[in-house]
């Protein structure tokens, strides 16, 4: 099956009847019925949607398989964009130490904060948090040379 946009608007064309008398359905539901039995009811009403809608349980997982793979390749390719920018930025870093014994290394687009000792560091791409890395190669060679420099 085919996931673009066509084709979610010619089946809410085609539905939005239906599915406007599922939402009020669930929203009835919601309010009046409490505890287990309403979640329940909530189960069955999206998977009448799902079953009405021609989607088969299998095409929703390998859409939401390749929505996985997707948020992967944009993860490497973020990952391979940062160690591009410290490759290139490494030699005009600068090193910071904290009274707490944390470090912060900046350079224009990159920043990486950490303690001493530990093998992760906190990434920043332009003020963006990245997440918690581990501390390979790359990252350790930034911050030798804002060590350096500094």
């Amino acid at each position: 099956m085919d996931y673009n946009w066509e084709t979610w608007k010619l089946f809410l064309q085609e539905n939005w009847i239906m599915l406007l008398a599922a939402l009020v359905v669930l929203l009835i539901v919601i309010r009046i019925v409490r505890t287990v039995v309403k979640w329940a009811i909530v189960a069955v009403i999206v998977l009448v949607i799902i079953v009405y809608s021609g989607y088969t349980l299998q095409d929703l997982k390998d859409g939401v398989d390749s929505l996985k793979d997707m948020g992967t390749q944009v993860t490497e390719n973020l990952k391979q964009e940062v160690y591009s920018l410290v490759k290139k930025e490494a030699a005009d870093a600068v090193y910071s130490v904290q009274k707490d014994g944390s470090f912060n290394v900046k350079s224009k687009n990159i920043e990486l904060s950490g303690k001493a000792g530990e093998q992760e560091v906190a990434v920043s791409l332009r003020g963006l948090p990245l997440g918690t890395w581990k501390l390979d190669e790359t990252l350790q060679g930034m911050i030798n040379e804002a060590k350096r420099n500094g």
